[in-house]
């Protein structure tokens, strides 16, 4: 039985590296500077994208806010009601602290907008908006408040579209 693993082992092994000779059954040439931009690191032959390429290609294409600029400074502006906790510009998200209205000193509130789109559309914004009650000196997970978090995805939007309007009216001025 060891004598067939064996066998089978390394007539795979024989049939692995002969696949691994070029087309041409030369090796590619040691010791000379590996093209990085278009050539393989196992065949020194061109193909696919290189690295350099690639790189350059996402930084020619980069336009900044990889989300909708309206819609982010739109969910700062409804969002700096409650003291933010963490702001991710580049990922599109805002999380804000503890927050107890005024008026509901038993609820607590806790918001995480999320900027998804490049465009001004609707399903590009993401509220949730998570609520605790007090447990005598506690505070006790009551869930998420939907009908709370599609009335801010409601205002952002609304006030999006206000500064895309305004700027609109700035440039035809």
């Amino acid at each position: 039985m060891k004598k067939i693993v064996y066998l089978t082992l390394t007539l795979a092994t024989a049939v692995f590296l002969s696949s691994c000779v070029s087309e041409g059954g030369k090796a590619p040439e040691l010791g000379r500077p590996m093209d990085w931009n278009n050539n393989s690191i196992l065949t020194g032959k061109p193909q696919g994208v290189g690295l350099n390429e690639l790189v350059n290609r996402e930084a020619k294409n980069s336009t900044g806010l990889p989300v909708n600029a309206l819609l982010w400074r739109a969910a700062l502006d409804i969002a700096s009601f409650v003291p933010l906790d963490d702001v991710d510009t580049f990922g599109g998200s805002i999380v804000t602290e503890w927050y107890v209205p005024e008026d509901q000193p038993n609820r607590r509130l806790k918001l995480a907008v999320f900027v998804v789109g490049i465009e001004l559309r609707s399903d590009a914004i993401q509220v949730r908006a998570y609520v605790q009650t007090r447990d005598g000196n506690g505070w006790t997970n009551a869930g998420r408040d939907a009908e709370l978090g599609r009335k801010l995805e409601d205002l952002i939007l609304t006030r999006a579209r206000e500064l895309r309007a305004a700027a609109i009216s700035e440039t035809s001025n």
